[in-house]
């Protein structure tokens, strides 16, 4: 395990504002709760707080303590620790002047203000299972002893949302070691704890402003609630503790609470290290704060059947848990961490989710039922638990999913929704119509399908074949009939050869397309017909994919989702909703993909250290924009700016999977 400090910065980048608020920092519970910021403490996000509690686990989402303006009285002098944007344009206080020192310990950020000959160490971590965020102030040098002052700013909303003030009056009271907060009558309330002395507030901060919604086209302003000031003094080695918790009886003990944390992510190093014991000294530095980025993204789901059930958030600050996600980032973040335990947990509970032969695409953040419009996440549900036997060899679950799977099967090809079914002609399946985005790029503002792509989608079909394969395979080890799966399976194979455009070298991206025919626009989606373990592609065929995606989509941080020069392609990601979502398959760079394409590459060439290398400028991705992790997009042009979402399951996923895979010498196809 590595020391601390890995992802790590000094005046350098924390006294710069724009590069500080460039850089964010996030922190989970396991129930889809988390609290993020920037680095500078300024909030550039209606995402970004110091509480967003998942109120229905794992959704629910709703933000409760925004953050704390902290003042030090010190040596006759006063510090002020925070950093605000106004409305105004001003930005007052300025406390990101004051910091020497950012760094990560794990996942905890940890902030050092230099306040004369004093520092002061201030540190947030979540507690697992829990809606409850720990923040610790330490004053670790000093000639004399030193005053905190603690304003708590708080809220209550949907965290897609924003506050405005109006004559909003909220309930707060006294409550043991602090205050407890009922922001309107029917409320969860909440708790602001501490071993400090507490008064009571209620002073509204209008005007705060959130710069990165302006950039995304939206609201951008909001009003906070100063509902609690907390005091303490502190010697020189001491620390005082504030909890921001959804428990009356949330732990006040910080060390307690910050071995707990503590030693659950050592036991996320040990889990990986027992299963890669011969990767762990090849493991780059970047990889290690990925394993532990692995993590944030399993929740828990309950179910009547299924209490201790399992999913997979499919990013942060604004996703929640989404079938295709789920299925796709299942592998990397639970097998290649040595967790096939949770991969379990995550499989049976979607099972329960199975209807019409198709797994959801994704789950109501305000709940409610499961949504279906999606094709392809069933087909990743094979490849999951494909990934999952091998990796276990566990019968009893197989045997479990296996009349599940059958089902699937055989209601696409006699048909389901959205007019997905297995064309009688060609053995390939077909899927969508007017209106509908069924695959992976599902873009869709209004009634505007950015990429319909309705038909036969290359990998669509590659992932079809795959399944008919994963389950002939399952019936052998079940000792089962397979034989109408082997003969599924050689049909698709046979007319495979459909999707080869020998004019552009590379795959059609969809075939009989209505209006279309077959679409030649050069994407990345027909990569999986070689990353996947099943091919219909000649060797020649896989080598001119592979190639053609390494000159024209490939990039730093991931593939391009439409090559340059093509119809419609857009090199920039961000302004308004619907620029945004123009451009979100349309060139934009998807981090995601990288993996499948080294998996590729290494199946043409066989050189482990090459496929490896195209890896390396992602992984180093952990220093910039989301701190720690991988995000979900990059700009298409130069210089791949990140966007989107700054931490994203997939992109996490396969990154880890796939250095695993080439470190330990495997190729797609060889169990």
């Amino acid at each position: 395990m590595p020391e601390h400090g890995e992802v790590q910065f000094g005046r350098e980048i924390c006294g710069d504002l724009a590069a500080a608020e460039s850089r964010e920092w996030l922190v989970t519970n396991g129930i889809g709760g988390y609290a993020s910021g920037t680095v500078a403490g300024s909030q550039t996000r209606r995402y970004h707080g110091l509480l967003v509690a998942a109120l229905q686990p794992p959704v629910g989402r709703t933000q409760l303590v925004s953050a704390i303006d902290e003042i030090a009285h010190y040596a006759g002098a006063d510090f002020s620790l925070a950093t605000h944007r106004w409305a105004s344009g001003a930005v007052d206080p300025q406390g990101f002047l004051l910091l020497e020192d950012f760094h990560l310990e794990g996942s905890t950020p940890v902030w050092t203000y230099a306040l004369a000959d004093a520092l002061l160490e201030k540190r947030v971590w979540m507690r697992q299972g829990e809606n409850t965020t720990y923040i610790n102030y330490t004053l670790v040098r000093g000639s004399s002893a030193l005053e905190m002052e603690l304003k708590v700013l708080v809220n209550y909303r949907d965290f897609h949302s924003l506050t405005q003030a109006g004559d909003w009056r909220m309930n707060i009271r006294p409550a043991e070691h602090g205050v407890r907060v009922l922001a309107f009558d029917g409320a969860a309330p909440f708790y602001l704890k501490s071993t400090a002395a507490s008064e009571l507030h209620h002073e509204w901060y209008l005007g705060c402003y959130l710069g990165e919604e302006t950039e995304r086209g939206l609201g951008d302003r909001e009003d906070r609630l100063f509902a609690a000031l907390f005091r303490a003094e502190l010697p020189i080695g001491a620390s005082v503790m504030f909890v921001a918790t959804t428990e009356a009886s949330a732990l006040l003990d910080g060390e307690t609470a910050r071995a707990e944390r503590a030693n659950y992510e050592v036991k996320l190093f040990h889990d990986w290290q027992a299963k890669n014991e011969a990767l762990a000294e090849e493991a780059p530095p970047w990889l290690w704060q990925v394993i532990l980025a692995a993590d944030q993204f399993i929740v828990k789901r309950s179910l009547p059947e299924e209490p201790e059930g399992r999913s997979i958030i499919a990013g942060y600050h604004w996703f929640g848990d989404w079938g295709r996600d789920t299925m796709i980032a299942l592998p990397g973040l639970t097998l290649a961490t040595g967790r096939a335990g949770v991969a379990r947990q995550i499989l049976l509970a979607f099972s329960r989710y199975v209807d019409g032969g198709m797994l959801p695409n994704n789950f109501p953040d305000a709940g409610g039922k499961p949504e279906y419009n999606t094709v392809d996440a069933a087909l990743w549900y094979f490849e999951s638990i494909r990934q999952y036997f091998r990796a276990t060899q566990d019968a009893v679950t197989l045997e479990k999913l296996f009349p599940i799977l059958a089902g699937m099967i055989d209601l696409h090809v006699a048909g389901t929704r959205y007019n997905i079914h297995v064309d009688a002609g060609d053995g390939l399946l077909y899927a969508g119509g007017p209106g509908v985005q069924l695959t992976w790029m599902d873009a869709k503002i209004g009634d505007w399908v950015v990429t319909p792509r309705t038909g036969k989608p290359v990998e669509i079909n590659a992932l079809w074949i795959n399944a008919l394969e994963t389950m002939a395979g399952f019936a052998r080890s079940l000792r089962k009939p397979g034989g109408a799966y082997e003969k599924l399976a050689a049909r698709a194979k046979q007319s495979f050869p459909r999707f080869w455009n020998a004019e552009r070298g590379c795959c059609f991206d969809v075939i009989d397309s209505p209006g279309i025919g077959n679409d030649a626009l050069l994407r990345p989606n027909q990569i999986f017909a070689v990353s996947l373990p099943v091919t219909a592609l000649t060797p020649e065929q896989q080598k001119a994919v592979v190639d053609v995606c390494a000159r024209r989509l490939l990039t730093s941080h991931g593939l391009r989702s439409l090559a340059p020069g093509e119809p419609g392609y857009s090199g920039h990601y961000g302004g308004s909703p619907r620029d945004r979502d123009a451009a979100y398959h349309q060139g934009t760079v998807w981090g995601w993909l990288l993996g499948p394409f080294a998996l590729a590459y290494y199946r043409v060439y066989h050189d482990r250290q090459a496929a490896i290398r195209f890896l390396e400028p992602l992984g180093r991705q952990i220093y910039a924009s989301g701190l720690g992790t991988l995000g979900e997009i990059f700009d298409g042009d130069a210089p791949f700016t990140p966007r989107g979402s700054i931490a994203q399951a997939w992109t996490v996923a396969e990154v880890l999977r796939a250095w695993q895979e080439l470190a330990d010498g495997k190729r797609p196809g060889v169990s």
